[in-house]
């Protein structure tokens, strides 16, 4: 069975790239288990020294399943099987061990996202990770909401018609 990694930060353009890989099995018959995999940044020398090396693994690991959670549901409301990766350091590269390790086939993210713990990853990281991943990559764009018409606009067109 396929395993697919999906980049998952907390953000609504991170649950985009779960609704793709939901879409694909739903529609394409895709058969695959999913990886949802988060990359929290590695603590400063400050915050290691101030609150020591196991609180600051604990509060990561905690902020990790945190910003997982609303994957996890879409993916448990989907019945689809799962697993959960939370790694520490750079996105691109902690993504790119967390794909090897797990054995994925390919890896799915958002063309945008929040990340880690401070707040842009998904953007120049997905271009790193089309680079480096050892597997193919598809990001997944999130969709701009289209503009509806004024009623003012569409009264027009019904008497331009008549």
């Amino acid at each position: 069975m396929l395993r697919i990694m999906i980049a998952v930060d907390g953000s609504e353009l991170a649950l985009d790239a779960v609704r793709h890989a939901l879409m694909l099995m739903r529609r394409g018959g895709l058969q695959a288990t999913l990886v949802l995999g988060h990359v929290q940044e590695e603590a400063s020398f400050m915050e290691l020294a101030t609150r020591g090396a196991d609180m600051v693994a604990a509060a990561s690991v905690e902020a990790g399943q945190d910003l997982l959670a609303s994957a996890v549901a879409l993916v448990e409301a989907a019945g689809v099987p799962y697993e959960t990766e939370i790694g520490l350091g750079s996105p691109a590269a902690t993504l790119v061990d967390m794909v090897e390790r797990c054995g994925c086939d390919a890896l799915i993210v958002g063309a945008r996202g929040m990340g880690g713990l401070r707040g842009a990853w998904l953007g120049s990281v997905s271009q790193d990770l089309v680079h480096h991943s050892p597997v193919p990559v598809t990001v997944v764009k999130h969709a701009e909401p289209q503009e509806l018409p004024d009623e003012d606009d569409e009264g027009e067109d019904e008497d331009e018609a008549a």
